[in-house]
């Protein structure tokens, strides 16, 4: 937060008999990496003046920056006779300044009535003058940092830790308790199967086959954290096979393309043809294509420019 304090002194004799919207602006500072002036309508503001009949006096802080906005606060006093502080000060809400010449002048806040014409020449003039003390309060654009999300942690441990658990998977002989809610938010295929007609839905441990416990374990924390599920750096392909299996099995599409994606960083001409068979057998046709393609142009790499003789 930064703060400056300006007096602004007027001759009233001099501007009391200014026209409405007529205005007598203060010197500019900068406040907050910010240029400021107080903008006084001696006899109020046009918009207003049908009501008022000019008989109030308007204080406006204006934004004289062109670069953001920020948000800022007026506070403003008279000076009295005796050189004291008026009680009747005044302080805006925080109000967030656009730029200067915002199209919907939205540039300048304060107050229309801030003092009748009537209260400040019984009170305020002191030798022909009037003076307004105001403090303008700039907040500082310091954004409110939010961490990233650690839902995915917070699920993980779920795993780890098995809370609330209402049915388990058994996977050659390895039993696996997990939360039908997550795993059915998740996967359609698994939703069909935990809570639709199938008898599954009825049963709190079901049996799996074809799909080794690595594999279920790799696809279940992909599930709860929606991270891939190594810490493997280069997993062998071996591995991304199976996982890219049961990501098609339970139409778990994210999981598939993560495979996707690593399986293409391992291609080779000792891979591609294993990694085609495997894009054809789980409807991969992007990866399917880049196959072809790679194969294609290492073929045509290895083709020798036919010598021509004089």
């Amino acid at each position: 937060m930064d703060s400056a304090v300006l007096q602004f002194r007027l001759d009233y004799e001099q501007i009391k008999h200014l026209s409405v919207n007529q205005v007598i602006s203060s010197d500019v500072v900068s406040v907050g990496q910010h240029m400021w002036r107080i903008d006084c309508y001696p006899r109020g503001l046009e918009k207003h003046s049908d009501k008022d009949n000019g008989n109030y006096v308007s204080l406006y802080l204006r934004h004289l920056s062109s670069s953001r906005s920020v948000n800022a606060i007026l506070d403003a006093f008279l000076m009295d006779r005796n050189d004291n502080p008026s009680e009747a000060r005044k302080t805006t809400e925080l109000h967030k300044f656009k730029i200067k010449g915002d199209p919907l002048k939205r540039d300048d806040w304060g107050y229309n009535r801030f003092v009748a014409r009537r209260v400040l020449e019984e009170n305020y003039v002191v030798e022909g003058h009037i003076t307004f003390v105001c403090t303008i309060i700039v907040m500082r654009d310091t954004p409110v940092t939010v961490p990233p999300s650690d839902i995915g942690n917070h699920l993980g441990c779920l795993l780890d830790q098995p809370y609330g658990t209402d049915v388990s998977f058994t996977v050659d002989g390895e039993t696996f308790p997990v939360n039908r809610a997550i795993l059915a938010a998740r996967s359609p295929v698994f939703r069909a199967e935990l809570f639709g007609s199938m008898a599954e839905a009825t049963m709190s441990s079901i049996t799996l086959h074809d799909i080794m416990p690595s594999t279920f374990k790799r696809m279940l924390r992909f599930i709860y954290t929606d991270e891939f599920p190594t810490t493997e750096d280069n997993p062998s392909n071996e591995v991304l096979f199976d996982l890219l299996a049961a990501a098609d099995r339970y139409a778990l599409d994210r999981l598939k393309l993560m495979c996707v994606q690593k399986l293409w960083d391992n291609v080779s001409m000792d891979t591609v043809i294993d990694i085609q068979a495997c894009a054809e057998m789980y409807n991969c046709p992007e990866l399917k294509d880049k196959c072809i393609d790679f194969i294609a142009r290492k073929k045509e790499s290895k083709k020798q420019p036919e010598s021509s003789s004089g």
